[in-house]
């Protein structure tokens, strides 16, 4: 059982109960040769058994919460939990002040009954595509795991989870591709919504004006269900497109640029069978992704916001940081209000653009990323470092600068080289984006 899906039926037919389903992740995590000392910064051991045995008594008297009740769920470590710090991947908050109460996203999971099984590790402060942690260590990618390759960040531990089969489903955050690029990395289905359907309150932020929470797991359905908790909707597996007439673009600009062959041959690929398969495939001009670049020439919101929210924390921490982390955080020291409001302003120009030339479209469909997991032992190179970051999130920042939601699917078998192919869809069209998907994902797999 690898799916939400899947261990829902079998908890509802008896074929499993919770307590297997917990200690089944449990022992996966704890286990000496795995990547669980490295995807989990903290194991909720003891807790989560009592929940699972708590599920699965409520679920004999018939009273479960949901369906879902008793699945085991990985939280990123920036989410707050009552009771307990919120440290964020970082040493400069490990004394931090315990967090009043959950999150929102937090408290929607444990009503549906879900059961958390650890806080995953992360890029510091969420501010990095490539999921490199040199204070809790770095998971690996699943893919060639022998060389250590990196995992995707921010939700790197999220992302290793759910491929790990330490959790049926991970919550991350995505604010530049930090759910999509490790979803791409790993293998996994990761997923962005449209930023103001999922509360960010009790979420530690990097900016909010791009911030976004959302779940990676094993298949667009298990993301949709749980995307539907977080947003406080009822959760229904989507019903998949048809197909035959799907209106599907694919931009020219940038997101082709500097594809490795291996990421190339996929995609190709992955249009050739959609095409196959009955839709229409154009390619198009975008030249609003050029603007996008221009408009954060200066350190974008990302710089900007962060600063403003760390610049005390650095004054009085700041050589706890990880120094890559703070030289990016430190870009926003020099933006001025007028750059702030020039960014604004661009944003919503470039939006209108990028809305109307976009209209006649289904959905987007570009390569998560241009590249493959790189080795982790070479961007101990601080060059190495900044250009494979760039290069990780370019095409998934698109995306959240122009307030779209997105999904990564994998589009290689298991044991290739992992390459993910994204799907943008419109403002608040998540369940139709939702739908494509999963048409989309019976082409790929």
């Amino acid at each position: 059982m690898r799916t939400i899906t899947e261990a829902a039926q079998a908890l509802e037919a008896g074929r499993a109960t919770s307590r297997a389903l917990v200690d089944a992740a449990l022992a996966r995590i704890a286990d000496g040769d795995g990547e669980g000392a490295r995807a989990f910064v903290k194991i909720y051991a003891e807790s989560a058994r009592i929940a699972a045995d708590a599920m699965d008594a409520l679920r004999k008297a018939g009273r479960a919460p949901s369906p879902y009740a008793g699945i085991p769920v990985s939280l990123k470590d920036l989410l707050d939990v009552a009771g307990e710090p919120t440290p964020a991947g970082s040493r400069a908050l490990a004394d931090a002040a315990p967090a009043q109460r959950h999150a929102p996203v937090v408290a929607r999971l444990l009503a549906a009954g879900f059961v958390p099984v650890g806080r995953t590790n992360m890029s510091e402060f969420a501010f990095s595509g490539l999921g490199i942690n040199p204070h809790y260590g770095t998971p690996r990618s699943p893919w060639d795991r022998a060389a250590g390759r990196i995992p995707g960040g921010s939700s790197s531990g999220a992302a290793v989870s759910v491929a790990d089969d330490m959790a049926l489903v991970g919550i991350g955050t995505d604010t530049g591709g930090s759910c999509r690029i490790p979803a791409a990395y790993c293998g996994v289905v990761g997923y962005k919504p449209t930023a103001r359907r999922v509360p960010i309150t009790g979420v530690l932020p990097l900016a909010p004006s791009l911030d976004s929470v959302g779940p990676l797991a094993r298949s667009v359905a298990c993301c949709a269900i749980v995307d539907a908790i977080l947003a406080g909707e009822p959760p229904r597996p989507p019903v998949p497109a048809d197909l035959a007439g799907l209106r599907l673009a694919v931009p020219e600009r940038l997101v082709l640029d500097g594809m490795e062959p291996a990421v190339a041959a996929a995609f190709d690929a992955a249009l050739a069978r959609l095409e196959n398969s009955g839709a229409g495939v154009a390619r198009i001009d975008v030249p609003e992704f050029a603007d996008i670049m221009t408009a954060n020439a200066t350190g974008g919101f990302a710089a900007a916001e962060a600063y403003a929210w760390h610049r005390g924390l650095l004054a009085a921490k700041g050589g706890l940081y990880d120094p890559r982390i703070r030289a990016r955080i430190e870009r926003g020291a020099v933006m001025t209000a007028a750059d702030y409001i020039a960014l604004r302003e661009a944003r919503e120009r470039i939006i209108a653009g990028f809305d109307a030339r976009t209209a006649g479209f289904d959905a987007l469909v570009m390569p998560t990323s241009p590249i493959l997991p790189a080795r982790i032992a070479d961007l101990d190179d601080e060059r190495e470092y900044n250009r494979v970051n760039l290069t990780s999130l370019r095409n998934t920042m698109l995306g959240n600068f122009l307030d779209r939601c997105a999904i990564s699917l994998p589009c290689t078998p298991p044991g290739a080289p992992p390459v993910g192919l994204m799907l943008m869809g419109a403002p608040m069209g998540d369940a139709r984006l939702f739908a494509i998907a999963a048409a989309v994902e019976r082409v790929l797999v």
